[in-house]
């Protein structure tokens, strides 16, 4: 079997007087690049691969221009400029020209702290927790308030390192369930916007002040924002980056009542907004379609609480914004057992969700991915994959019996649809 090789991440701060970056071609490469605060694209380049000046410039060109489009004040401008991306004195021309001609929003003074409540749900990980909570009071913009749910613990562990921070709320909640501590942090936050990341996160400087940004829009209701791999070492976590990426690009992105119409008959795809590691919520809008479901997410089906979450805002007739200048870093599961499972319980946790969805409206097309899209789709997968079953293939196996499970779990925990209250 053909030896994995680990993938090296360069972040590129194109404002920057800039030279091809030194690549180890003996391993792979995963280059993100960025205007100041604002994360333009990425380019990823296989093990093996020997780029010449002129192939890195033009792959670097495609892979930006269409976030540089998304924010040029004139497009047809921007699209004869930038041919001048092929060489590194040419990029000196775009450096030049970019930043009087991009609609990307500059501010000079970054408020201290804004009334945004950070919630951290955590279980036993009190390394990686400590490690949040620096890197959370040290933020550029701070947020105002940082809860911190304890959920089921079986020692004392985490309250020992909240108490080393004495900004830091310490709740703990018995019951088990991320959904159930999701919920115990939305009913104790005293700001009127709720936001959550993991403990085995990091956070852009400016993601809270981005968070409360975003939120100054009246209509919008909920957000997410960009989430960039922090290590790409295994296989395994190039596997979940390339076929499960929390990344959802790099340009805004507005889901609203016209997106919920049009997507309703093959069931809105919600699961695509974004991910629970970085996301925020008004914390009126809990009020008006209920809270997290404790049915879902780790403790319970396993996943999918928080883009069932984002169905029923949706449905209710609200916007949510994908903010990519939000930025978080995640850090994946490195063995391949570690992602079987975590894959086994993203399909669980789909499948049940995708159910509930059907159940709170007959018109969605969720029945039809359940039982027919999606056998459809393993059958393809494993028709491609035999019969080795190497590299993606390897957690083919336990998504499927994750489908499974969710089915089962559905049948035996669905109940009337009643709003979802605390």
């Amino acid at each position: 079997m053909k030896t994995h090789q680990p993938y090296r991440i360069s972040h590129i701060s194109l404002h920057e007087p800039v030279e091809m970056p030194e690549l180890d071609h003996h391993q792979g490469n995963y280059l993100v690049f960025w205007w100041k605060t604002i994360p333009l694209g990425d380019l990823y380049l296989e093990p093996g691969t020997n780029t010449s000046t002129d192939e890195y410039y033009k792959a670097m060109g495609q892979a930006i221009l269409p976030t540089l489009n998304h924010y040029a004040q004139n497009p047809a401008e921007l699209k004869a400029n930038y041919l001048a991306t092929t060489s590194p004195d040419k990029l000196k021309n775009l450096q030049s020209w970019l930043p009087a001609n991009l609609q990307i929003t500059a501010t000079e003074i970054i408020p201290e702290k804004v009334a945004v409540s950070v919630v951290v749900c955590t279980r036993n990980r009190a390394a990686h927790l400590k490690c949040c909570l620096t890197m959370l009071q040290n933020l550029t913009c701070r947020p105002a308030e940082i809860i911190v749910i304890d959920n089921a613990p079986t020692d004392e562990s985490t309250r020992e390192v909240v108490s080393a921070f004495s900004e830091v709320k310490y709740i703990r909640e018995p019951r088990p369930g991320l959904d159930i501590a999701r919920n115990t942090g939305v009913s104790n936050a005293k700001f009127p916007i709720v936001a959550f990341t993991d403990d085995d996160v990091s956070v852009h400087p400016l993601w809270t002040y981005q968070i409360w940004q975003t939120f100054e829009k009246p209509q919008v209701a909920a957000m997410t924002g960009l989430v960039i791999a922090a290590e790409l070492a295994t296989e395994a976590q190039y596997i979940f980056e390339k076929h499960w990426s929390f990344n959802r690009g790099y340009t805004d992105v507005k889901y609203d009542s016209d997106f919920f119409r049009k997507t309703l008959r093959k069931g809105p795809p919600v699961w695509n907004i974004g991910a629970g590691a970085n996301m925020a919520f008004r914390r009126e809008i809990f009020e008006e379609v209920g809270y997290f479901d404790e049915l879902l997410d780790v403790g319970a089906a396993g996943c999918n609480g928080d883009s069932e979450m984002w169905y029923r805002i949706l449905k209710a007739g609200h916007t949510i914004h994908y903010n990519p200048r939000a930025v978080a870093f995640h850090e994946h599961r490195k063995e391949i057992e570690g992602l079987k499972k975590q894959l086994f319980y993203y399909m669980r946790g789909y499948t049940a969700a995708a159910l509930l969805q059907q159940q709170q409206l007959q018109q969605a097309g969720y029945a039809k991915q359940i039982f027919w899209v999606l056998p459809r789709h393993y059958l393809r997968l494993l028709r491609s994959g035999f019969p080795h079953y190497s590299y993606r293939y390897r957690t083919i196996a336990a998504e499927m019996l994750g489908v499974l499970s969710g089915l089962a779990y559905y049948i035996k925990n669905k109940r009337p649809n009643t709003k979802l209250s605390r």
